[in-house]
């Protein structure tokens, strides 16, 4: 195993994470239970993320996946979003990824192209919101991935970094590694990339519940580098404000 690469999640290790969620957790999914998921779907999990969902089943908020319960439905729609988003940068922003053949002219052409190109890369899975593992069989310590369309940051080096990171504020003074070849394209700021920039993702909340997690997003955020709009800043406050959260 590289010295970069973290060690393998265990299930003891799981359960102690999942301690810190603020979240229900529910009796874990069974081996079965997680064979049918992917058969289902068509997607693989990744080591850590089977056995982050052997150890319990995060649930009560819509922002975590119910891979036993949930939507069919909304759990493609999830599936389908880092793809979906990156033709939305294609067909809107003029992305095109340089090892993809040339870029046609016409844009139904470009968009048929870039779906085709899209349906050999690794697929990413959702963790938390948007927050995605790449889906890789039998492999482990890949990084979590924050994916807002072609705006795709690492959020923590491996699971357990992110959940960390994420939820208690604390994360890994490692360097992060990209480990998907496609993906790592937007996160190391490719041509058309600029990483610099501020998010232009703004989380929606209905709840109170969101509307605290969307406050710490930002500082979160902001610990990795990641900029944020001013307006950013004052929705996410004045959508609090409405949902009756007061300090």
């Amino acid at each position: 195993m590289p010295a970069h690469l973290p060690p393998p999640l265990t299930l003891e290790d799981a359960r102690k994470l999942q301690h810190s969620l603020r979240a229900e957790i529910g009796p874990g999914l069974s081996e079965r239970e997680l064979d049918a998921v992917e058969a289902r779907f068509g997607f693989i999990f990744s080591a850590d993320h089977r056995v982050f969902l052997t150890a319990g089943l995060p649930h009560g908020s819509r922002r975590w996946p119910d891979w036993r319960n949930g939507d069919p439905e909304e759990l493609a729609w999830r599936l389908s979003q880092p793809v979906e988003g990156v033709l939305f940068d294609v067909e809107h922003n003029g992305f095109w990824h340089p090892a993809w053949s040339p870029r046609p002219a016409k844009l139904s052409d470009a968009l048929h192209v870039a779906r085709s190109e899209l349906r050999s890369v690794p697929q990413l899975i959702p963790v938390y919101s948007h927050r995605y593992l790449p889906g890789t069989a039998g492999e482990h310590g890949h990084p979590v991935l924050s994916v807002h369309q072609t705006d795709i940051i690492i959020y923590g080096n491996d699971l357990a970094d992110y959940l960390r990171h994420e939820f208690t504020g604390r994360a890994s003074s490692l360097p992060a590694h990209a480990t998907v070849d496609f993906w790592s394209y937007f996160v190391h700021g490719g041509p058309g990339i600029d990483i610099a920039l501020p998010t232009p993702h703004t989380p929606r909340a209905v709840s109170a519940q969101e509307a605290v997690e969307n406050l710490r997003m930002p500082a979160l955020e902001r610990l990795i580098g990641r900029r944020h709009y001013p307006h950013q800043l004052i929705e996410a406050g004045i959508t609090a404000l409405a949902l009756d959260v007061e300090t």
